[in-house]
């Protein structure tokens, strides 16, 4: 367990403990302080655990925005479920007690104020249920994190995964329930880490189940022994033009079926082999073909290797933000589509 994951699992226990405090004050200490429950006034105890609980969650929503270093899904279905419980908590247990003694005080019943975490519980459930299933089985937001993917993709994107591409399936749990679509040669993928499957890595597809891979010292890509087109491009120019490692880069367009791509060299060598992927699992390369952990390393903890067909994500259709500065916001690339 990392530094991040101890941070991150801090902020939610300490998020659990506001929730206890506020929780705890309106179903068991308010009836004694507010018999008719029409006080909109709280005590500073489940007031200041509100405010702190409000930036907890910004915290460890801005964590998840700008890392992605935790199941965002698991958190949703949690934080979900733990709406809906004191929600309906409250519906079995406490509501019609709290409405008996407001009665008994001569309070109308108009007038009956909600404990102030029964009416988050209640406005938030849906809300989450909602983001869940568009997230599960619709469309998913991500943060490109490399230079992997450039000219295509940059560090700092946000895009849009489409999550019904290849098959709809349930969240955390990750069971398919209907087969949607198979991956194509050139789709760009994100997928989960074999070794860490906690984080997510974006590549081109390149080999299929039983594809054979070769890549020779001049960057030339062999699918079963047939050369995949390249067509020289101009030199780099985009953002981080002037690092060392991509002044002069050169480019090229690849071809891989019916997909043409942009792909670029940067100074280095490059990483070399052949490869035949197995039953059941997928070879990605990155278009940053010198600077891109992909399935040619295959014993590196932080490298993919192959990638099992349970391991994909979605297809990353569309770009629709970058707020790195550096290069100045790229403006001119929101709602570009991914080829």
């Amino acid at each position: 367990m990392n530094d991040g994951d101890n941070l991150f699992i801090g902020l939610l226990c300490a998020g659990v403990v506001c929730v206890l405090v506020i929780l705890v004050d309106g179903w068991f200490v308010r009836p004694k302080r507010d018999p008719g429950a029409i006080s909109v006034e709280e005590p500073w105890a489940p007031k200041i655990a509100g405010y702190v609980l409000v930036a907890l969650s910004l915290a460890m929503l801005w964590r998840l925005f700008r890392y992605e270093a935790v199941d965002f899904s698991l958190m949703l279905v949690v934080v979900g479920a733990v709406s809906g419980l004191i929600w309906g908590a409250d519906q079995v247990f406490f509501a019609r007690r709290r409405k008996q003694t407001a009665a008994a005080a001569g309070t109308a019943p108009e007038r009956v104020r909600e404990p102030i975490a029964v009416e988050y519980a209640r406005s938030f459930f849906p809300v989450i249920v909602l983001v869940l299933v568009i997230r599960s089985f619709l469309f998913e937001p991500f943060r490109i994190p490399s230079d992997s993917m450039m000219p295509t993709l940059f560090d700092g994107d946000f895009i849009f995964v489409s999550k019904f591409s290849y098959g709809l399936r349930l969240p955390v749990i990750n069971t398919l329930l209907v087969p949607t679509g198979t991956p194509q040669r050139g789709d760009v993928i994100v997928f989960r880490l074999p070794p860490n499957p906690k984080i997510n890595y974006i590549k081109r597809l390149v080999g299929l189940p039983g594809d054979r891979i070769r890549v020779t010292e001049n960057n030339q890509l062999y699918v079963n022994d047939k050369p995949m087109p390249q067509e020289p491009g101009p030199a780099y120019s985009g953002p981080k033009q002037d690092v060392w490692n991509y002044v002069g880069a050169l480019t090229a367009f690849e071809q891989l079926g019916a997909k043409r791509h942009p792909i670029m060299f940067s100074q280095g060598s490059a990483k070399t082999g052949e490869w035949v992927v197995p039953a059941g699992h997928y070879f990605f390369m990155g278009d940053n073909r010198n600077n891109s952990k992909d399935s040619r390393f295959q014993d590196e903890m932080d490298a993919p290797g192959f990638v099992p067909a349970e391991n994909l994500v979605g297809k990353a259709v569309r770009i629709w933000l970058n707020l790195d500065t550096r290069d100045g916001p790229l403006w001119r690339r929101i709602g570009n589509a991914i080829n």
